[in-house]
């Protein structure tokens, strides 16, 4: 039977060994860390639990099909439930928004909060949807890089389209166009922070991200987001991928054109077919040595990183849901400072999230975990030690005055990461969470595709290669990778 190695254990990682196993492969994931899941992990501390990635769920339909691939029910591993709220808003004048998931609700509060029309905010909604149906078939679920992937209606119809995607506009600009209260364009400009990138800089197009959140739905995995990751290993380990930790790969060995294996510190691991979930960057700096480097995606402009405070809190807060937000006064200052600068804003938008109010036994009683994450830039030798104490006093500062509290007082448990952190846990480059910013018009274009050309049976999966970052694209990613490997007869 043809064999397959999978470097790195990520969601991808994962889900790309359960498509690879249902194709007829034998699957072997090699991780360095102790642990499967990547940035998608978890710690307790002192009877808190804490999730230490990605902490927003969408489309839980990408994780449930791959239990279906197996005719496997989800629930014995994975179960989950629709969010009412998507999230609090919160604004230094005191301005609050609780934007719920009904669509109907949602469009009439914002016209209450913000005075839009519904007029408007319906057309926007309806022209980020089109944005999606129109995009989706050809740039997030086929390889972008095949030539075939062209040859269909759906481009044809996306073609014909391109005035509404606005690529030639920023995020910004675009929510302008649409929206005059400044708070309203702020909160819908922060979405260019779920790929990393500066509402300022990233294409129009994607304002079809909150689409994805408003359509879909937001969502809360029983047992938190860590449960995602260990039911799909979970799955995998019944389905008999093998999983090998602390197993760290020193090399992807080619030869005449060809992955043939891997080398770790345990000798040589052959393959007919190697699949990479590492960060890209890493994988051809360290694993490729010697091999022609793509210096053009290789030198793409960074995604953001994050500083992350994970805090014990010794009361209830029942403004609080799972998802808040705190904003800053000037998100064209904290923009600048991440990108251009690559410092911290002394005024820095505040994201909390707080499992324990849908899963009480993430903290004591009367108690909540909060997750405290501010957007960062990668990685670039900064001083990253008194960068976490300004940040810390700042987010004190700003939490304090929006909630009526003295927080120090509350903080009985205390873990910090930070870009530096991300880096060195996850090899993702600078801390990077979404690999390559999305923040010129070519950027989808630019990515890293999930194969190349130069070395057969070698593919690319995960965040930092098309069709891009957060869960949703990182299972996409995978199955990208299942259409993409040849069949196992193939190798005979």
């Amino acid at each position: 039977m043809a064999h397959a190695i999978v470097i790195g254990s990520g969601i991808a990682g994962i889900a790309s060994a359960l498509r690879l196993r249902k194709k007829g492969y034998e699957v072997t994931v090699m991780e360095a860390n102790s642990y499967p899941g990547g940035k998608l992990h978890a710690i307790e501390k002192n009877g808190y639990r804490f999730d230490l990635g990605p902490s927003l769920f969408t489309m839980p339909h990408l994780v449930t099909e791959l239990f279906e691939l197996f005719d496997v029910r989800p629930e014995p591993y994975f179960s989950y439930f629709r969010k009412k709220t998507l999230c609090n808003y919160f604004w230094n004048d005191g301005t609050r928004f609780t934007a719920k998931s009904d669509m109907e609700t949602f469009i009439n509060d914002v016209s209450k909060v913000f005075g839009a029309s519904e007029k408007s905010i319906t057309r926007y909604l309806e022209r980020n949807r089109r944005k999606y149906e129109l995009t989706a078939p050809l740039f997030l679920e086929k390889s972008l890089h095949k030539v075939r992937s062209y040859i269909s209606t759906d481009t044809l119809k996306a073609i014909s389209n391109l005035p509404t995607l606005d690529i030639n506009t920023s995020l910004d600009d675009l929510n302008k166009r649409f929206f005059e209260h400044p708070k309203l364009v702020q909160l819908f400009n922060r979405y260019a922070t779920y790929n990393g990138s500066s509402p300022f800089k990233t294409p129009g197009i994607m304002s079809m991200i909150p689409h994805l959140e408003m359509y879909y739905g937001t969502y809360f995995p029983k047992g938190g987001m860590h449960t995602i990751t260990m039911s799909l290993y979970n799955l995998a380990l019944s389905q008999g991928v093998r999983f090998s930790f602390n197993c760290k790969v020193n090399r992807i060995n080619v030869a005449q054109g060809k992955a043939s294996g891997v080398e770790s510190p345990t000798g040589f691991h052959k393959a007919d077919l190697v699949v990479s979930n590492m960060d890209v960057y890493p994988t051809y700096k360290n694993l490729l040595q010697g091999q022609k480097q793509p210096k053009r995606v290789l030198q793409q402009e960074r995604s953001s990183s994050a500083l992350i405070f994970y805090w014990g809190i010794s009361r209830n807060f029942p403004e609080l849901d799972l998802h808040n937000i705190f904003f800053s006064s000037s998100y064209s200052r904290e923009f600048k400072a991440i990108f251009h600068e690559r410092t911290l804003c002394e005024d820095p938008t505040v994201y909390v999230n707080i499992t324990s109010k849908d899963e009480p036994s993430d903290a004591p009683k009367d108690h909540e975990n909060w997750f405290v994450m501010i957007n960062a830039p990668g990685n670039y030798g900064q001083d990253w030690d008194s960068l976490r104490k300004k940040a810390r006093n700042w987010i004190i500062q700003k939490l304090n005055a929006r909630l009526n509290v003295d927080l120090e007082s509350l903080i009985t448990v205390e873990h910090v990461l930070d870009p530096m952190g991300i880096e060195s846990n996850t090899s993702s480059y600078r801390g990077a969470l979404y690999g390559a910013a999305s923040n010129s018009k070519f950027a989808a274009f630019l990515r890293h595709p999930n194969f190349k050309s130069s070395i057969k049976n070698l593919l690319f999966c995960g965040g930092s290669v098309h069709p891009g970052g957060g869960i949703p694209l990182c299972l996409l990613s995978a199955k990208i990778i299942g259409d993409l490997a040849p069949k196992p007869l193939d190798y005979a």
